[in-house]
């Protein structure tokens, strides 16, 4: 096995699994292994990264700062969409996964590796995720998955093979419960959380203060749009991974943004996630409501429906896919007009919109009055309606 592969580039966080399999890798197949992390927002995660890599056997490390094109090219993009998968969860892991995949493949090529190799489960999406990217952008290349190839089988195991082979992990087995983050969000699963009838520990939350322990009195921020796109904080512009850190900490002081579900994974089963995403919580109920006061009905409710096969496309990882294309063309269509500001109010878990004003506005107080107007026949209503409910009484008739 190890004389079919000289190089491989590894997805490397620093946690348990990567940590274990980059060590691995060098045993198995008696390669060079390249390091490379995504800088996607992972704060304190990435302290001392390139000395722990180098000390597992690293021949090399990338740490790729991605925080602003991540932003602008993925999230962004998402947010224009509205999506959300299974009606909660807004897809802060699943769209982190496109963008490291495809950085890993432009280093493999950069390093003329032979191979990549990324740490996801045989179980979860992620494996999904990685390697549909790594054949999108690379149709021939070698793609190493050591959850379905070695013999380790559990947490516990890994944990065993690192005091083993003296490869720092911070995991341990009182504390067993895995965290992906990145400046969109925080998801926790397994351990604990695999019970779905278990409460969350309130210690285990970083992003988010709980609602009751959350400010007594409201905050107030205004968000401005362009053509869908958030652009300024209360007047203030930000660059795209500024924007969404400086709304993570507004939100999360105020409680937003905690999410606890059951949602199917594309592999088949269910599986309990635990999500923090404060920032992108008020982003997605801002965004929408520039939209009821700038779009048309028909486009909405049409794009409405687009929004459940956009986010599968997302969670099941086909963001470099034909269909996906389409889609993101068709949304920013929709969203030429969708500019203006946005007044949120944040209190104790709650994120209500509370203010919207637009120059591309839809919203005619004119017509939409209760009060005198000169511009709207109520009469005419009498025809509309009659002429609606003509199908209605010919099927009573019927009766």
């Amino acid at each position: 096995m190890g004389s079919k592969v000289k190089k491989v580039v590894l997805a490397y966080s620093g946690g348990l699994d990567t940590s274990v399999i980059l060590k691995w890798l060098i045993q198995t197949y008696d390669c060079d292994v390249v390091a490379y992390t995504a800088n996607l927002g992972q704060e304190e995660e990435l302290d001392n990264l390139e000395e722990k890599a180098i000390k597992t056997g690293a021949c090399k490390v990338y740490i790729e700062d991605l925080q602003e094109e991540f932003t602008r090219e993925y999230i962004f993009p998402m947010l224009k969409a509205n999506a959300v998968y299974e009606g909660g969860y807004l897809l802060g892991t699943s769209i982190a996964r496109p963008i490291i995949a495809k950085k890993q493949i432009e280093i493999a090529k950069k390093e003329n590796a032979d191979a990549v190799c990324h740490g996801a489960t045989g179980k979860g999406n992620d494996q999904v995720r990685f390697e549909l990217t790594y054949l999108a952008l690379d149709p021939q290349i070698k793609i190493i998955a050591p959850w379905r190839e070695w013999e380790l089988d559990s947490r516990k195991s890994l944990i065993a093979y690192a005091e083993k082979y003296k490869i720092p992990v911070t995991i341990t087995e009182e504390k067993p419960y895995s965290c992906d983050r990145n400046l969109f969000h925080i998801s926790f699963e397994g351990g604990i959380l695999e019970d779905p009838w278990v409460e969350p520990d309130e210690e285990m939350y970083l992003l988010s203060v709980s609602a009751e322990n959350a400010p007594d009195k409201a905050t107030y921020v205004e968000i401005d749009f362009e053509a869908g796109v958030p652009v300024a904080v209360d007047g203030e512009k930000k660059s795209p991974a500024n924007l969404i850190k400086y709304l993570n900490e507004l939100g999360g002081k105020n409680g937003i943004g905690r999410l606890d579900i059951v949602e199917n994974r594309y592999v088949g089963m269910k599986s309990r996630g635990v999500y923090e995403t404060p920032g992108g919580t008020i982003l997605h109920i801002a965004h929408r409501a520039m939209e009821s006061i700038t779009m048309d009905r028909e486009v909405m409710h049409l794009r409405d429906s687009l929004i459940p096969k956009y986010s599968e496309l997302i969670y099941y990882g086909y963001w470099f896919s034909p269909e996906m294309e389409l889609l993101k063309k068709t949304i920013d269509e929709t969203q030429k007009d969708v500019s203006g500001t946005i007044r949120i109010k944040l209190y104790k878990g709650n994120c209500l919109v509370v203010g919207r004003k637009s120059n591309q506005s839809l919203y005619r107080h004119d017509f939409a009055t209760f009060e005198e107007d000169t511009v709207y026949n109520q009469r005419d209503a009498e025809g509309f309606i009659r002429t609606n409910a003509l199908r209605l009484r010919i099927h009573a008739m019927k009766r």
